[in-house]
């Protein structure tokens, strides 16, 4: 018998938790979102690793800045990793542990360590590292390839604005953990890329909602006037 949970499982029990609506340009963030954490869930090589957290989290968090009614929010995220029949908080402990580490690493250390599989002196994610670049079957996923990004942005922003900086550093990290650079390289620039036009549709949603707003305000205005009773002298 095949239990193994299907995409239409993970969406209804996502829609069974948060039960308003998502803003129209988010939807299609949070399904997509979900489809892939879904499918890497059900792949026998997928294993849960806080770089991949820090990935989820980091993803949510971005494109869902600006999501208005903020309380939503989280209401939409626990109801995201709960719907892979995970712990919400735990991804949020783990990857803000890897920031905090980060955070604490100039970026050069930080290359250094990740290309040497270690991070600081954190026996349990040396194992984890190691495990990474020794497993030929290691499931890698471009939401695990946004958490190593999130580490070096995390220990240095201006670092990863640097084009020329940024690749070289993906290229060492990529090396050391057995990974595609190439691959590695393209996910992220795709994920670049999709930030800045999310940010772009924000603003133009924003627009639109003032400019609706205004036409409302002013439709009110204008039926205040109409039905005003006339002055009496």
């Amino acid at each position: 018998m095949n239990n193994v949970r299907t995409v239409s499982d993970t969406k209804r029990t996502f829609y069974s938790l948060h039960t308003r609506p998502i803003n129209t340009i988010y939807r299609r963030v949070v399904e997509e979102l979900m489809v892939e954490m879904h499918l890497l869930s059900v792949n026998a090589d997928f294993q849960y690793n806080p770089i991949y957290a820090l990935g989820v989290v980091t993803t949510f968090e971005r494109f869902m800045q600006g999501y208005k009614p903020d309380e939503d929010k989280e209401s939409i995220y626990n109801s995201l990793i709960k719907s892979i029949e995970e712990d919400p908080q735990k991804y949020r402990q783990d990857a803000s542990m890897l920031e905090d580490i980060a955070k604490s690493l100039p970026a050069k250390d930080l290359v250094t360590d990740l290309s040497q599989q270690r991070l600081g002196n954190n026996s349990e994610l040396q194992a984890l590292l190691e495990n990474i670049a020794n497993n030929p079957k290691f499931k890698y996923s471009r939401l695990f390839a946004i958490g190593l990004y999130t580490l070096l942005e995390s220990s240095d922003p201006e670092m990863v604005k640097d084009e020329k900086l940024r690749n070289e550093a993906l290229k060492n990290i990529a090396n050391g953990l057995h990974l595609s650079d190439d691959k590695l390289s393209k996910d992220l620039d795709l994920y670049r890329s999709n930030l800045d036009k999310m940010a772009q549709a924000a603003v133009v949603m924003a627009d639109m909602i003032a400019a609706e707003r205004k036409r409302r305000e002013q439709r009110a205005q204008q039926s205040s006037a109409t039905v005003a009773p006339p002055n009496k002298e």
